[in-house]
């Protein structure tokens, strides 16, 4: 009997996010504020009880510490109560860099990362 193998669409690496990443986000006129589950360069999951339709456009705000962080998303898919799968559409140009500096560092091993204390 062979073994089914079920091939991941997604093509880049997937990281849990820590506690500090948030993100204000709009869909029509369904806006919210929600912490990110997880992350990677192509998209993301984010926790919210609201929805919006498959394949409608998301507008996100990133509140990091990197700065301020533009993208447009698309909804790649729903799990209602719990959140919204998310991919990429385009990051401004001029946020660009501050997302690779977010994503390198979200991809650091916990004990690599400094913390740092006001």
């Amino acid at each position: 009997m062979k073994k089914q193998v079920l091939h991941s669409r997604r093509h880049g690496k997937r990281v849990e996010t820590p506690q500090g990443v948030w993100v204000l986000w709009k869909c029509g006129r369904t806006e919210d504020t929600s912490k990110v589950k997880d992350l990677s360069v192509g998209g993301l999951f984010i926790e919210t009880a609201k929805a919006c339709p498959v394949d409608a456009t998301v507008e996100l705000h990133f509140l990091v510490q990197d700065g301020e962080l533009r993208a447009t998303a698309t909804v790649r898919y729903v799990l209602p109560g719990k959140g919204l799968g998310l991919q990429f559409k385009a990051i401004r140009q001029e946020d660009q860099a501050r997302f690779s500096a977010m994503i390198k560092r979200l991809f650091q091993p916990q004990n690599d990362r400094l913390e740092v204390t006001p």
